[in-house]
């Protein structure tokens, strides 16, 4: 009797033992899901950097380590960097679909709400990439000129803006590569309205920073009359910059939305929860204002991104 006793407690003490290790290893689990930094990306312009920094404060108040590389450079660079792990998430603009998937109908990216459903489907399939909620506000490309211009040209909308070219008007537009180059931006909007700018009438500036082309056409550097510009931009009313109307519709939507590996996603199955109420809270209005603290008073992303986030409750005060 005394052995078998013996041997009961022996038993229970052995099951006791991986219980607690069994415990133990779940907890370490669990404690060390957050102890691997998640890679935070951003395209290299004001609301990049702006969005950017708002989706570092949300992870690391939910106790996540968090690597900033926010102003990582323009879309191409950093959406290649995420599809090879480089990073694990950033903020994309809907629109950009057209560019990833080009054999999709140009117009299911002019509708909100059918180019995140596409995008979704075809980067979740195509490369494991997961599209959070979108913000309400449309950065589209456009084309903003020096309010004394339009004044004087009659300048409102693109169709206006075609006619002014092709008459010999002067123009000199202060834009990115990418603008040039993306055949969703200029490219498109030459196709729409039946004009071309020559090389002379460009001024190509590194990156896509439109606090940079803006302000370049404001204050005419290098006879620059015309700017880049996105539609959330909060300088153009300081700057005095008039954006021209797109009466024909050759912009895509471009509505901001994270854009996640499915394997971070898997690990940290709680990102949307923190994440997409603060994207859902972001119209249009809202990041022009957000954008302009930025870009136009001089205000550090970071600490825009983060006052907003408390003024709205996402964070502790």
């Amino acid at each position: 009797r005394m052995r078998a006793r013996r041997y009961v407690w022996m038993a229970v003490a052995l099951l006791l033992s991986f219980t607690a290790v069994g415990g133990g290893c779940t907890r370490s689990a669990q404690e060390d899901a957050h102890q691997k930094p998640i890679v935070v990306a951003s395209k290299i312009d004001t609301e990049g950097a702006l969005l950017g920094q708002m989706i570092i404060a949300m992870l690391q108040a939910h106790g996540y380590q968090v690597v900033d590389r926010t102003e990582f450079g323009p879309t191409e660079m950093v959406r290649r960097a995420l599809l090879s792990g480089e990073i694990d998430i950033y903020p994309e603009y809907t629109g950009n679909g057209s560019i990833f998937f080009p054999q999709v109908d140009a117009a299911t990216w002019k509708d909100a709400a059918a180019g995140l459903t596409a995008v979704r489907g075809l980067d979740a399939d195509a490369n494991g990439i997961v599209w959070l909620d979108a913000a309400p506000a449309n950065n589209t490309w456009a084309i903003a000129v020096r309010s004394d211009l339009a004044q004087e040209a009659g300048l409102r909308t693109m169709e206006d803006l075609a006619r002014y070219v092709s008459g010999g008007g002067r123009v000199k537009l202060a834009c990115s590569e990418e603008f040039v180059t993306s055949p969703a931006a200029l490219p498109a909007f030459q196709q729409a309205y039946g004009f071309t700018l020559r090389g002379d009438q460009l001024l190509t500036l590194s990156g896509g920073n439109t606090a940079q082309t803006e302000k370049a056409a404001a204050e005419g550097t290098d006879g620059v009359n015309m700017a880049m510009a996105y539609g959330t931009d909060g300088s153009l009313a300081a700057l005095g910059l008039t954006v021209l109307e797109d009466p024909l519709g050759a912009q895509p939507v471009f509505q901001p939305a994270p854009t996640v590996r499915r394997q971070v996603l898997e690990q940290y199955p709680d990102l949307p929860a923190i994440l997409n109420p603060v994207f859902r809270s972001l119209d249009l209005v809202t990041l022009q204002r957000l954008n302009a603290r930025v870009a136009v008073e001089g205000e550090q992303a970071a600490a825009v991104a983060r006052d907003y986030l408390r003024q709205q409750g996402f964070l502790q005060p």
